[in-house]
C-alpha cells in the first residue's frame, strides 16, 4: 500500500501548532475506574461518558489543545445531544487520536520487564478507527528501571521492535503515530540513571523505526522527561531536568521527526509545567541554539486531575471544572512560551 506522506505530515503538523499540546483522554476502563472510586463518582459507563464530554466540550479548550488522544470506549461515544465526540473536536480545530495498544504484559524469561501487546488485528482496527475519524494513534512501551539488570537489552529490543511495527502499520492506514516509549518514574534511580536508560531506549527506537521504513516526518514522539526516581533522595532542580532532557533527546531523536509531545508520568501538574517552561526558556536563541524539533505536552493526569476533583460526578460543578480544566491547558501553553509561573495556578 502507497503511504500518504503529504497527508501525514500535514496531520503532524497540525498536532504540533504553536502554542498548543495535546490531552490524552485515553485511560483504559480499569484506570478510569480507579480514579473515579478515589474521588468518590460512580463506576460506569455513563458516568465515563459524562466525564469525557465534560473535557470534549469545555469551552475555550481548542485555544490550547492541538490534539485528544481518546480510548476505544469514548471514540464510539457522543454527547448527550447526540453529536459523536470526534464531531465535536473536528468542530473545535481538535486532531482526534486513539489509543491502540492493549497494555502491557510480563516479558517472558524477563522478571521485572514488560511488553506491550496488542500487534494482532491492528491493522483491521487501524482501518476501523481511521473510518470513525481519528488522525492519529499511540502506543505506549513500558520500561522499568531496577537495579543493576533492569531494564535488560532483550527488554528494550522488544519494546523498541513493537513500537516500530505499531508505527508502520499507523502510516499504512494514513495515521500518524505516536511513539510512546515511556522509562518509568518508579524507583529510586538517580537522574543520571534515568538520563542512561532514556538515552539507550530512545537510540534503539530510532533504529527499530529506521528498519521498518517509519517516515520520521510523519510521526511524533511522546517520550518522559529525565527525572531521578520518585524514590531517590536527592530530586534535581528545574533547570536540572530541563537540560538533561533536551541534551538527552538531541543525542537519540533525528532532527526529522515532526515533533516531540511530552507525557507527564506521574509528575505532580506545576512540577510538569515548569520542567517544560524552563526547557523552552533554556533552549531557544541567541542563548542557545535553536532546536531541530519543537517540543509540546501531551499530558493526561497534569491538565485533568483539578476537574476531575471538582467535578466528583455532579452535573452542577461542570462549568467549573471545565474552567479548571481550561486553566491547566492555558498554564501549559504559557509553559511553551517559557513563561509559566507557579503563581498562575491561582489565577
Amino acid at each position: 500500500m502507497t503511504i500518504n506522506t503529504p497527508q501525514l505530515i500535514e496531520t503532524a503538523k497540525a498536532m504540533m501548532a504553536a502554542g498548543k499540546g495535546m490531552l490524552a483522554i485515553d485511560e483504559s476502563t480499569s484506570t478510569c475506574n480507579r480514579r473515579f472510586a478515589a474521588a468518590g463518582i460512580a463506576q460506569t459507563v455513563e458516568m465515563r461518558r459524562a466525564y469525557r464530554e465534560l473535557l470534549v466540550t469545555a469551552p475555550g479548550i481548542g485555544e490550547f489543545i492541538s490534539g485528544m488522544i481518546l480510548y476505544d470506549e469514548t471514540i464510539h461515544q457522543a454527547a448527550n445531544d447526540g453529536r459523536p465526540f470526534v464531531k465535536i473536536l473536528q468542530g473545535s480545530g481538535i486532531v482526534p487520536g486513539i489509543k491502540v495498544d492493549l497494555g502491557a504484559k510480563d516479558l517472558a524469561a524477563h522478571p521485572g520487564e514488560t511488553v506491550t501487546e496488542g500487534l494482532d488485528g491492528l491493522r483491521e482496527r487501524l482501518a476501523a478507527y481511521a473510518g470513525l475519524g481519528a488522525r492519529f494513534a499511540k502506543w505506549r512501551g513500558v520500561i522499568h528501571i531496577a537495579g543493576a539488570g533492569v531494564p535488560s537489552q532483550g527488554g528494550i529490543d522488544v519494546n523498541a521492535h513493537a513500537l516500530a511495527r505499531y508505527a508502520a502499520l499507523c502510516q499504512e492506514a494514513g495515521l500518524v503515530p505516536v511513539v510512546e516509549p515511556e522509562v518509568l518514574m518508579d524507583g529510586d534511580h538517580s537522574l543520571a540513571r534515568c538520563a542512561e536508560v532514556t538515552q539507550a531506549v530512545l537510540q534503539q527506537v530510532f533504529a527499530q523505526l529506521a528498519s521498518q521504513r517509519v517516515q520520521l516526518e510523519g510521526m511524533v514522539l511522546k517520550p518522559n522527561m529525565v527525572v531521578a526516581g520518585l524514590g531517590c533522595p536527592v530530586q534535581p532542580a528545574v533547570e536540572e531536568v530541563a537540560d538533561a532532557t533536551v541534551h538527552c533527546l538531541l543525542r537519540s531523536v533525528p532532527a526529522a521527526v515532526a515533533g516531540i509531545a511530552f507525557l507527564s508520568g506521574g509528575q505532580p501538574s506545576e512540577a510538569a509545567s515548569a520542567r517544560l517552561s524552563a526547557m523552552h526558556a533554556r533552549f531557544r536563541p541567541p542563548a542557545r541554539r535553536e532546536l531541530p524539533w519543537p517540543l509540546t505536552f501531551s499530558f493526561a493526569r497534569a491538565i485533568q486531575q483539578p476537574a476531575l476533583e471538582l467535578w466528583a460526578g455532579r452535573d452542577e460543578n461542570r462549568a467549573a471544572a471545565q474552567r479548571a480544566l481550561v486553566h491547566r491547558a492555558r498554564c501549559n501553553g504559557a509553559a511553551l512560551r517559557g513563561a509559566y509561573d507557579p503563581a498562575m495556578e491561582a489565577a
